[in-house]
């Protein structure tokens, strides 16, 4: 799949696709797919699980707020990404709950420092000021950051 942009060997996000790009997702190696969008929003695919499986890939679907940190949600979206055979595409409606998801998975998984976790989202175009990447910051780094600020 064009679109999806690789945050790890793992984890790759991008935003809603079509069931063409499921089948391109499929044929270029993913073995899985995390939805991160409610059925209520606006141009979401209405059987995407069907056409997921239809491709031959794992399906999942945790509707994350897009504009709200949930840490339950958050954590059971991690818990299914462990569990997803990889590579994982993760998407949501324009990639940036996706992009937050994926991050902070790898982070967990790789042991990133703040900085590394910066580069990365840098470099994949994520905003740090993500909720949900935001709040994983904070709970995670804030004593980082209290030593360098001391």
């Amino acid at each position: 799949m064009e679109s999806a942009k690789k945050v790890s060997d793992e984890y790759s996000v991008a935003g809603q696709p079509s069931a063409d790009d499921l089948n391109q997702a499929a044929e270029s190696g993913f073995k899985s797919v995390l939805n991160l969008r409610s059925p209520n929003e606006t141009n979401t695919l209405p059987d995407e699980q069907q056409q997921a499986e239809a491709a031959g890939l794992n399906y999942a679907n945790v509707p994350l707020n897009s504009s709200v940190a949930d840490e339950v949600l958050v954590n059971r979206a991690l818990e299914e990404l462990e569990d997803l055979p990889k590579p994982v595409l993760i998407h949501c409606g324009a990639g940036l709950r996706a992009g937050a998801i994926a991050l902070i998975a790898t982070a967990r998984d790789l042991k990133w420092t703040l900085e590394q976790l910066t580069a990365k989202a840098n470099e994949v175009g994520l905003s740090l000021d993500q909720p949900h990447l935001k709040q994983f910051i904070q709970e995670t780094y804030s004593s980082n950051l209290d030593d360098e600020q001391t």
